[in-house]
């Protein structure tokens, strides 16, 4: 399947690069429009003179099935991105949990960056993802910088970051947009977002619900949620927006089916809140940020069947309280010098209460390893990014990272890339970059494993890409990369007890391909192709991943499929591993029934494929789903 699929879109690839010889009158005058980024820099760029790879998917792509959560679509559209799932709705979190991103197969725990327009997101305990927080309503787009990217986020984001950037009102008006849906199990899902302008004030209001009955007993899933960001433009200079976020949900875990659990439910409230000013003059532009995010879960891990029911809840309160600074400033033709500043203040309380009385057992501990009922890090990282125009052919970025952990101490994080312009519409580029995590509350303060004599987990990163656009009509990429990890943090006995210690290493290799190509104003196809060689199995990261999509569009009639094929998935590894392989066929069709009124109907697995992307919990076959979706 690996050979074929690269045949396929390497096929495609040189197809297209021919075509667009023979398009070469037809595309002279096209005015080229090269992709913008803000992920690789903090500042919007070009993402032609930046040496990393970044994917972005737009708004439209996200919408374009009518799916709460991003993930699903970020899957598709990025290569090397994994995502696991346990149903129709909802990701959860504790054991069991779905939602685990990988990329390139790095992303365990801790190791992949989610931000919400460059805010870090993370529970303050547990260090990892809350993937049901990441709705589709509030994402203007989402851009995936696949890699290491610690230069600028730091911790956390050693295997890549997956940044969500927030809705925007450019215009002034008013925008209101109303989807609502519902079929397979009970599923029912609503959303709206309202976005207005007048002048220099405008805002984003948005707010979902959705449930489902899962089709498995006791999988209940239920969430609902809002979110809003008030801006001002002071001057064509100085702009300035405060937002807020509120996600509660409620899930239900069935367990593997080898092992039902009963009463295995959480009940999670995740927040946050932000305050940014941003400057943008002909030389120079920043943002000064500050933000908050927190979280208070509420889990019983419930019991097997014939058991005897828990007698205490698990229950957390954990937050991340930060500010993050950037200016970057042109110095001379082709220069920019980005200089950086972050800080984070993370941690929170962890115990077990009692049913019946309400009694708290705490389980964070002290240096000491006595418990106490909060526990907390610091976090101080501060940065430069050089890069450099040296020629029309050729640009030079180099940077490097200083951070600083309250308890593990200093990490230094260099990186350098070099983007090469043989033509105006190709570019070559060469990166080397370091990534690091280091140790979370959890490993070092929680459970008897937790031990505070812990190294930061690190790897480095060597890549080479080609890029080639077509004009507006077409876009192929293809990257090659090998990472080496080490100091991974593993739980193993230490004189007959258990102990976190830096004992694991790893060494990936692979190669990522992508192509794009709009046929005409009625018809566009896309693709991406990734495949991974890993020394070590890893949960939850396919040796194989292709998708193709393809998109017709009228002005009443808009149909869209894509076929995605996993080969090679670790659902379990250890000394039983278990590897899946998959086909997916899903595809949406909607009608404009009047100018602001669409109703649409989409199917997802229409090929019944039996399968599962985490052991124990086997995925629905076929779905359905139809709505209606209003603009005014």
């Amino acid at each position: 399947m690996h050979i074929r699929a690269f045949l396929l879109l390497g096929a495609s690839a040189v197809c297209l690069t021919m075509q667009a010889e023979n398009q070469a009158e037809e595309l002279k005058d096209t005015t080229q429009m090269n992709e913008v980024v803000v992920t690789g820099t903090r500042n919007a760029t070009d993402a032609r003179y930046l040496p990393l790879t970044v994917t972005s998917i737009s708004n439209e792509k996200l919408n374009e099935n009518y799916r709460p959560s991003v993930l699903p679509t970020v899957m598709e559209q990025t290569p090397g991105l994994f995502s696991t799932s346990r149903g129709i709705l909802g990701y959860g979190v504790s054991t069991g949990a779905a939602g685990s991103l990988k990329v390139r197969g790095v992303g365990s725990g801790a190791q992949l960056l989610v931000l919400i327009d460059g805010q870090p997101q993370y529970a303050g305990l547990m260090g990892h993802p809350i993937p049901d927080a990441y709705q589709t309503m509030m994402a203007e787009k989402v851009e995936v910088l696949r890699g290491p990217a610690s230069l600028l986020y730091g911790s956390n984001a050693m295997g890549g970051v997956v940044n969500i950037i927030t809705r925007q009102m450019n215009e002034d008006g008013c925008k209101t947009n109303i989807r609502l849906q519902g079929g397979s199990y009970g599923t029912v899902q609503a959303d709206g977002v309202n976005r207005f302008r007048m002048g220099k004030f405008y805002s984003v209001v948005g707010a979902q619900y959705q449930r489902t009955s899962g089709h498995r007993e006791n999988s209940e899933f239920e969430q609902f949620g809002g979110y809003a960001k008030l801006g001002y433009d002071f001057s064509e200079h100085w702009k300035a927006f405060a937002d807020a976020n509120v996600t509660h949900f409620n899930a239900s875990n069935p367990g593997p089916v080898t092992a039902p659990l009963i009463d295995n439910d959480s009940k999670i409230t995740r927040g946050l809140a932000s305050i940014s000013v941003s400057n943008n003059y002909q030389y120079t532009s920043g943002t000064l940020r500050a933000y908050c995010d927190w979280g208070h879960h509420n889990i019983d891990d419930g019991y097997n069947v014939g058991g005897t029911p828990r007698t205490a809840l698990y229950l957390h309160d954990d937050y991340i309280a930060g500010i993050t600074w950037y200016q970057s400033a042109n110095f001379f033709k082709g220069n920019t010098v980005t200089l950086g500043l972050d800080w984070q203040h993370f941690g929170g309380s962890a115990w077990n209460e009692d049913k019946q009385t309400g009694d708290r057992t705490y389980l964070v501990k002290d240096a000491n390893g006595n418990l106490v009922e909060k526990q907390h890090c610091d976090e101080v990282g501060t940065y430069i990014d050089f890069r450099q125009d040296i020629c029309k052919w050729l640009t030079v970025d180099a940077g490097l990272r200083i951070d600083w952990h309250s308890v593990i101490g200093i990490e230094l994080v260099p990186q350098g890339g070099l983007a090469f312009h043989p033509t105006r519409n190709a570019d070559i580029k060469a990166l080397v970059s370091k990534g690091f995590r280091n140790p979370i509350i959890r490993e070092m303060y929680m459970f008897p494993p937790a031990t505070t004599d812990l190294l930061p987990e690190s790897m480095m990163n060597y890549e080479i890409a080609y890029t080639q656009r077509i004009g507006k009509k077409a876009h192929i990429g293809a990257n090659i990369f090998y990472i080496k990890g080490k100091n991974l943090i593993n739980t193993v006995r230490v004189d007959g007890r258990p102990r976190n210690v830096n004992v694991g290493e790893f060494k990936n290799w692979g190669i990522e391909l992508s192509a794009d190509y709009t046929i005409n104003r009625h018809w566009s196809v896309n693709g991406n192709y990734s495949f991974l060689r890993m020394d070590t199995p890893i949960d939850g990261a396919p040796e194989g991943k292709l998708y193709f999509g393809a998109t017709y569009h009228n002005e009443k009639w808009t149909v869209a499929a894509g076929l995605q094929n996993v080969s090679g998935l670790y659902v379990a590894t250890g000394d039983n591993p278990q590897k899946e392989n998959f086909t997916l066929l899903n595809a949406t069709v909607s009608y404009k029934v009047l100018p602001w009124m669409s109703v649409f109907a989409k199917g997802d697995n229409l090929l019944a494929e039996r399968y599962q992307t985490y052991a124990g919990f086997p995925m629905p076959k076929a779905t359905f789903m139809g709505g209606v979706n209003i603009d005014f």
